[in-house]
């Protein structure tokens, strides 16, 4: 399985957080996934940690590259095409991030680790 991480669940998996889901820590945890985290989530990561909603523990650039590597996750650009579909999509769900990746995962065919019911909403694969 190819799997986007929602930003929440990066952040979940990367701190074994209780309120990450069974069926995503066993799709996290195993190596025959592919796992990517869209760089509109490390957008909204950076934004966060700027706003102070989301304390640290190093900057967040050196922290997010870091538990990448850690966790063998792949950093997923954002390319015309998910600008494109991005553009097409119907206006369900109100946060941009998440329009982003719903679009991503849509052009990519990827199934997003998400615990946000609406994005389910656009027909794209949610566990």
């Amino acid at each position: 399985m190819n799997a986007l991480l929602d930003t929440h669940v990066f952040l979940w998996a990367i701190t074994a957080d209780e309120r990450l889901t069974e069926a995503q820590r066993r799709i996290f945890s195993d190596g025959s996934n592919g796992l990517w985290l869209s760089v509109a989530s490390v957008w909204e990561i950076l934004i966060k940690v700027g706003l102070k909603k989301l304390p640290l523990p190093v900057p967040a650039t050196a922290y997010v590259r870091t538990q990448l590597e850690k966790n063998r996750i792949r950093l997923l650009p954002v390319r015309p095409a998910h600008l494109s579909e991005l553009e097409m999509l119907p206006p369900l769900h109100r946060d941009p991030f998440d329009r982003m990746l719903v679009a991503q995962a849509r052009t990519e065919a990827l199934t997003i680790l998400s615990r946000d019911e609406a994005i389910r909403a656009y027909g794209v694969p949610v566990v």
